[in-house]
Parts: structure tokens; C-alpha cells; sequence
């Protein structure tokens, strides 16, 4: 493991035990806001209004505040407008990470040149957002976050109404339900009003309305099925789920004293790397002849060592264009006059693939026509549940195709040993397991840890969920041999990724390069590489070789977006399947002032 890595695990234990001193750097400087006021509007063609009040308060001198609304898939934004009283707003709107940004510049004049400062200021947000209603085969649903988890601050009471488009067999479901002060329907409306929510937490509102009330819903989605049920047993399963974790977060508080310490200790005895007889700053020369699948799984899949990602098969895919398994050409669209990347699938040829590059031909012959895959066409096919499931399935057999022929559970013991992970990530269930116990007995003998116990709740929660995302070699250990073949892979990275360094020592040979692209892809770092290329070499695109005219067509974003895409389909979150459960609504989001 790096000394770097090291200090970091060590910082991030400091942090942790220091979680309980909270210092304000800027007492002068405050906002609040004091209350909330949203209405909603669903109209029978599935759209969806939006108009929010909030009643700002600020201590001293602010530029304006901002508002972040998420968009989940397939949704959007449109009409937005912004007002307010006490000031002049003066709106931008960008959007970015799947998200709506709007940045509001709060005036004292007209002229807007004065900031505003010691005041009350009311902004009024108003806007539209499609396809938010789901339509299933016996039920129509809106599951929407009057509050985000994401503001900088809570908010004292929140106050909504929505508007239904029938008035007939509607049901409505507010939560958590411990923020829930009063709430009644009259006709098709709903009127309702909160507690206080305090920072990081959210409040959600889950209408199911008749089918008949939606009429040419074409702003609405659409999903196969029966819903209800679904639905009420997740909204069923959440609610209990969070009154359960509310009650053991208590108790947990107790074992974060004693978890950090455990795992300094574990890694020190089991996580620090052996010394060995290699101080080398960068390689030029690939440092093994392994295929780029088990240099991905090794090398760049730190979460899970041993087992390749999604750039391993990238790579793979080049390895077998290198080896004229696939070949490569482009058509030009009538349509959008946009040139299309077509992989051939070379199935006749007398090429020796390994079982693992021979699973990448079948995957890829799943989507192909007469062996022929439209790379440019692989997203949309990949946006359907039915190829989505298809194509992650297969992708996981041709994960367990590589760890079998060269990383089973022997050869990887040779690479790396993962005793102090495994116990580490073993030892946070431990801890669960007990945490649930203590909450009961804390329950029958009426325990009162009062702040302490609840911010230490906070801490094992996370401290728990840092251990299971953590990288296998923080607490898990390289072997001499595995140690020498990650540095020297790391630093044949760190070459790929300074273009400064292949300056100074370019390839020799278009052979290399290709190889620097395939290693590259299976590093995360093809994007380097193929920079590095054109900056050497002015006439790229004339190079008769299909790995490079793969990267010029962009190949390597169509893959890589087309598994993004897949990854999605294949666990949809527009259907039942995850409609009602705690925090999966719309809207939502968050905001601040600046």
C-alpha cells in the first residue's frame, strides 16, 4: 500500500474522532430559511407544474441564493421563471451532472449594482417538468420530494398543495412520516404542512391517482405492469427500514468509539505493504505480456482486485481488432449525414482466442446483423430492460471467463492477499449484527446517550460504508511478487498519462503505440494516449489501422456510454420495481446562498 494511501486512512480515522467539534469560521454571515411554500399541479396530459415560495432571512451581505433540481432519466425542465419580493433576481440556469442548477443574483435596486444585506427577501420559483407521473396498466403514480436532503440548511415548516387532475380514488402517502404535521384532502386536492426537517433530510409525497384521469399523456411515462401492489410494499418496506435504523443508529453510536481503533490496528498488522527492490519513477515498455483484461483486474479495479471492469473489456475489444478478430469500418447516415462505426465481426478467421475474448465475440454477436455490430447504434439497443439484463448478464459471465483462466483464487494468492480486507469488511457486518442487539437491550432498559450516542450512530454508519467502499490494499496486502508488478504497472500508467514524458521517449513504432492504446484503455487512460498520438504523429487519421481509426471515431465513448446506458435499463428506476420506496422520488434536490 502507498504512504500516501496510508496518511489518508489515517487522516480520515482523525476526522472521524473529531466529528463532534463543530467550528463556525463565520459567525457574522448567516441565513435561514424560515418557511416553505410549494404547489404542485398534475395535469391530465402528465405534465407537471411546479411553483415554490421561500422565505428567506439573511445576516449580513449576500450575492443571492441557488437552487438544484435533480432530473432522473427522461426527465426535464422547461418555463422556468423566477421573482421575488425584497429584492431584484436576476436568474442564470445551467445544467450539468443530471441536474438543473439555477443561480439567483439577489439585488437591493433596481439597477442591480447594490447587494442585499441584513433583509427578508421571498423567492418565487415557478416551472414545468414532464414525464415525473408514471402510468402503470392499473395505476398512475407521482412519488415527489416537496424537500430535498440537499440544502445547506433545514427549514422551520413547509406548507404544500397539489392539485390533482380527478377528484375520485386518490391516495396520498407523506414521509418520513415523523415530519408530518397536518395533512387532509378536499375533492382533488391535497393540502398539507410539515414539522421542522432539519438539514440532510427529505420529505416526499407519493399520489396514486386512477388511469382514467390522465387523458393523451404524452408528458407522463409509461411502464409494463401492475403497479399498485408494488408500490405499496416498497413505501411499506422503507417506512420500516427508517423507523428501524432510527432506533439502531443510537446504539451503533457506542461501537464507533472502538471501530476506528480496530482498524488501525488490522492495518497494521495486515495492511501494510512488504518492502521490495524497485524504485523506479515510470516504465516505458509494457511491464508483462498479461492480456489488458487481467492488467484491468488487477491494476485498475482497486474496489474489487482480481476482477476486471468495464475498461478490461474495452481493451479487450482492441486486443481482438489488433488481432484482425474484428475489423473496423464507417458508413455515412442518409439521415443525419453523421458517419456511423461499424464493428465486423471476423468469426471465419483462423485467430486463437482465449475463452475470455471469445465471450466479447458472442456478447457482441447478441447485437449484430449478419456479424456486422453498428457500434453508433449499441446505446439505443442497450436502452431496452430486456438487452440491457441480456448483455450484464453475459458480461458478468465473461468477468468470472478471466478470473478463471488466469486470477482464480490460487493465482491471485500470489498477487495479493486479502486476509485484513476481508476481515475488515467481515468485521462491519460483526458490528451490525451487534449494533442490533444493543438497540434492543438499550430499548427494554430505556437508554438515554442522548447527542453522544446519535453522533456516534452518524459516524460507525459511515465509517462502515467508507470500509466496504474502500480499496482492497488499504487494508489488504500486495505480495513481493504483487507489489513489484502494481508499481510497475502504476508507473507504465503514470508514463501513459504525461505527455511530457512520451515526448521525451516517443514510440518507436506504430506497433507500440497500439499497445499503449490497448493498455491504456485497460488503465482508464486510452483518452491520454490517443492525445499524445496526435500531437506526435500530424496525419493520424491516414494510418490504415482499425485500433486507431477507433479511437479517431470515437469507438471507445460509444462503448463506454452504451454500458453506462445498459447498467441503467437493467435496473430501472421508472417502473415498480422501485416506485414508493423512501427518497426515489422527483424533484427534491437542494439549494443555498452565496
Amino acid at each position: 500500500m502507498d504512504v500516501k494511501n496510508a496518511f489518508c486512512i489515517i487522516l480520515l480515522f482523525i476526522i472521524l474522532f473529531s466529528a463532534f467539534t463543530v467550528v463556525s469560521a463565520d459567525d457574522d454571515k448567516s441565513y435561514k430559511i424560515n418557511q416553505a411554500f410549494i404547489e404542485l399541479t398534475v395535469e391530465s396530459n402528465g405534465l407537471l407544474h411546479v411553483d415554490e415560495i421561500y422565505d428567506y432571512t439573511f445576516q449580513g451581505t449576500f450575492n443571492g441564493v441557488y437552487r438544484d433540481i435533480p432530473l432522473k432519466e427522461g426527465e426535464s425542465i422547461e418555463n422556468i421563471t423566477v421573482n421575488a419580493t425584497g429584492a431584484y433576481p436576476v436568474l442564470e440556469v445551467t445544467e450539468s451532472d443530471g441536474q438543473k442548477h439555477l443561480k439567483i443574483y439577489l439585488y437591493a435596486d433596481a439597477a442591480h449594482t447594490e447587494k442585499i444585506s441584513n433583509t427578508e427577501v421571498y423567492v418565487y420559483i415557478s416551472y414545468d417538468m414532464k414525464n415525473t407521473v408514471t402510468l402503470f396498466d392499473d395505476v398512475a403514480g407521482l412519488q415527489y420530494k416537496l424537500w430535498g436532503d440537499e440544502w445547506d440548511v433545514g427549514i422551520e415548516s413547509l406548507t404544500a398543495i397539489v392539485h390533482l387532475p380527478g377528484n375520485k380514488d386518490n391516495e396520498y402517502y407523506l414521509n418520513p412520516q415523523e415530519y408530518n404535521s397536518t395533512s387532509y384532502s378536499t375533492n382533488s386536492t391535497i393540502t398539507l404542512t410539515s414539522t421542522p426537517i432539519p438539514k440532510g433530510e427529505f420529505y416526499e409525497l407519493l399520489v396514486l391517482m386512477p388511469l382514467d384521469d390522465f387523458e393523451n399523456a404524452t408528458y407522463a411515462k409509461h411502464a409494463d405492469g401492475s403497479g399498485k401492489d408494488q408500490i405499496i410494499k416498497n413505501l411499506e418496506g422503507s417506512v420500516n427500514e427508517r423507523n428501524f435504523w432510527n432506533t439502531t443508529y443510537i446504539v451503533l453510536g457506542l461501537l464507533s468509539l472502538i471501530s476506528p481503533i480496530v482498524g488501525i490496528l488490522i492495518y497494521l498488522r495486515m495492511g501494510r505493504e512488504p518492502k521490495v527492490d524497485y524504485d523506479g519513477i515510470y516504465e516505458r515498455d509494457l511491464p508483462t505480456n498479461d492480456p489488458p483484461a487481467v492488467i484491468n483486474a488487477l491494476i485498475d479495479n482497486s474496489r474489487d482486485i482480481g476482477t476486471p471492469n468495464m475498461k478490461g473489456f474495452e481493451a479487450t475489444i482492441l486486443n481482438l481488432i489488433d488481432k484482425k478478430a474484428i475489423s473496423l469500418k464507417t458508413k455515412t447516415n442518409v439521415n443525419t449525414d453523421m458517419n456511423e462505426l461499424l464493428l465486423y465481426l471476423n468469426k471465419s478467421s483462423n485467430v486463437e482466442l482465449a475463452i475470455h475474448e471469445q465471450t466479447v465475440i458472442d456478447i457482441l454477436s447478441m447485437f449484430a446483423d449478419d456479424n456486422i455490430v453498428n457500434l453508433s447504434h449499441l446505446n439505443e439497443d442497450l436502452s431496452y430492460e430486456s438487452n440491457a439484463k441480456m448483455f450484464m448478464e453475459e458480461f458478468a459471465v465473461w468477468q468470472q471467463d478471466v478470473k478463471h483462466e488466469y486470477l482464480d483464487s490460487e493465482n491471485l494468492k500470489t498477487y495479493f492477499n486479502n486476509k485484513g480486507s476481508s476481515f475488515m469488511k467481515k468485521l462491519s457486518i460483526i458490528g451490525l449484527f451487534f449494533g442490533i442487539v444493543i438497540t434492543v437491550l438499550g430499548v427494554l432498559t430505556n437508554l438515554s446517550n442522548g447527542v453522544f450516542a446519535i453522533g456516534g450512530g452518524i459516524v460507525l454508519a459511515i465509517f462502515s460504508l467508507i470500509v466496504l467502499m474502500l480499496p482492497d490494499d488499504i487494508f489488504g496486502q500486495w505480495t513481493k511478487r504483487g507489489r513489484i508488478f502494481y508499481l510497475k504497472w502504476k508507473n507504465f500508467k503514470k508514463f501513459l498519462k504525461d505527455n511530457s514524458l512520451i515526448n521525451e521517449h516517443p514510440p518507436e513504432s506504430i506497433v507500440i503505440w497500439k499497445k499503449y492504446l490497448i493498455y491504456g484503455a485497460a488503465l482508464g487512460v486510452a483518452d491520454n494516449v490517443y492525445k499524445s498520438m496526435k500531437l506526435q504523429e500530424k496525419n493520424i487519421s491516414d494510418f490504415d489501422d482499425d485500433i486507431f481509426l477507433y479511437h479517431h471515431y470515437g469507438g471507445y465513448y460509444m462503448m463506454h456510454h452504451a454500458f453506462i446506458t445498459g447498467q441503467t435499463s437493467a435496473n430501472p428506476s421508472s417502473d415498480s420495481g422501485s416506485f414508493g420506496s423512501l427518497g426515489g422520488g422527483s424533484g427534491g434536490g437542494g439549494g443555498g446562498a452565496f
